[in-house]
Formats: C-alpha cells, structure tokens, sequence
C-alpha cells in the first residue's frame, strides 16, 4: 500500500501549480523515504527524475504537466492513489558511457535515451564502428550516430528514422544522422550486451561532440558504450498505457 509520495515538478508554472496542488491533497514526502516519486513535467524532466533517482530503489510516476510525455501518463488531481495501486512497472537499464577527449581526458555518462556523437564543425563527421572488439565499418560519412535503449527509441532515434523498439526487445538500435556514405546505410540492431566502439577520425579537422541524454563532451577521439544492467530504472505506467504498449502503438500513428 503506497502511503509516503515524493512529489517533484519541473520549473515551468504550471508543473509548479500542479505540485502545489497534489502536496496540498496528499501530504509530500522526501524521495529517500518515500514509496513513490511523482514527476511532474515532461519527458526531459522525467529523465532528469529517473537520473537524480537511481540510487534509490523507488519506482517513478510521470504526470504530464510538459510539452513531451511518451514517459509520463495523463495529468489529473483526484484519482492519484487509486492509479498508483494499480499502476504496471517496466524496468530499463541505462547506456554507459565511456569518452576520451582529444586532451587525454576520460568522460563517463549514463543515458537512459540515447548515446549520439555529432559533429561540432561544419564538415561531416568521419567514425569507424567497432562492435565487441570487430570494425563492423571502417568509415562512416555522417553528421553524427547513436546507440539507442527500447526506451529511447522513440527519441532522437526516431527522428533520425531509426527503428522503434519493443521495452523487452533486449536489443540496441545503431543510427545513423544524415549518413552520406554509405549513402543508404540505415543502421543496426545489436543485441543488448553488445559493447559498441565510435572511433573519430580526422578529429582535428572535423570535430565531434558526444552525448548521453543532453549531457555533453567536446572534442572527442573516441567513444565506448555498453548496456548497464546493474542500474535499474522503475517506471510506473497506467494500466494498458505501458511503455510496451506506447512503443507498439508509435508505429501505427
């Protein structure tokens, strides 16, 4: 029986308004020792939650109170409890990054989302791509690629017409963004536990950028990603609005 809710809400008024609200009707509680967090806003703040959060073993229920809400189930004030009980948990895990930078220096990120690399400079962007230790491609012309979870594939994955993921999939999509050569390579699906290498080439001369869920590292040489199963993430869903049942339905809009 869920008693001790955690309510957070992103900056925006009416995330706010709406906080003030839920606080005022159900009491609030600090995440360490609540049986729920609430997060009210978008998808970004969602992602900022389930970041912020992970060290807790607590499951996470978005209300959309943002401009995006894939991750976050319908807004209202009365029914909370009752939705709460009978809310259907999905559980992800996160992409590790690793990064060195062209300085010699070692960057480490989680993405829930997605790991891209894009270029900083106004030439394309040259990668070799190496998976579980085997050049899968030697050159890849581009303005930039990433390695999405099923959680993200939606994202920027789907903008850059990569493939939606089913959550149990226990694959990763490899997209390309604006590939120029080879000119139709569409990407790759990858099995989960595969350890994924981008090698920049030409740095100096075309820069790129890496990326894990808006957290950003300039001038990189290369980058190394894997899936991290020691981390998991809880995400509460309304029933028959779970993560597994908006993927699928995404393909069909």
């Amino acid at each position: 029986m869920i008693q001790r809710i955690a309510f957070l809400a992103s900056d925006v008024k009416v995330a706010q308004s709406a906080r003030d609200k839920l606080v005022k009707r159900y009491g609030n509680t600090a995440p360490r020792d609540a049986d729920v967090v609430v997060a009210l806003g978008g998808d970004g703040f969602m992602l900022h939650t389930l970041h912020n959060m992970q060290h807790l073993d607590t499951p996470v229920y978005g209300m959309n109170r943002g401009t995006i809400g894939f991750l976050m189930n319908e807004f209202h004030e009365t029914d909370l409890l009752d939705r709460l009980a009978a809310a259907e948990e999905e559980v992800i895990n996160p992409l590790a990054m690793r990064a060195m930078d062209q300085s010699g220096k070692l960057h480490e990120a989680l993405a829930i989302n997605e790991v891209s690399l894009l270029r900083a400079g106004p030439q394309a962007a040259r990668l070799k791509i190496s998976v579980d230790g085997r050049v899968r491609m030697d050159e890849l012309v581009c303005d930039g690629a990433l390695l999405s979870t099923p959680a993200g594939s939606t994202a920027y994955n789907y903008s850059a017409h990569g493939p939606i993921l089913p959550i149990g999939s226990d694959v990763l999509a490899l997209t390309a963004i604006a590939a120029f050569r080879p000119r139709r390579w569409r990407g790759a699906l990858l099995p989960k536990i595969a350890k994924v290498r981008f090698d920049v080439l030409d740095a100096d001369k075309r820069p790129v950028m890496a990326d894990a869920d808006s957290v950003s590292f300039p001038d990189i040489d290369w980058v190394e990603i894997r899936s991290e199963p020691s981390i998991q993430h809880r995400i509460l869903f309304d029933p028959g609005h779970g993560l597994e049942e908006r993927l699928i339905s995404e393909q069909f809009t």
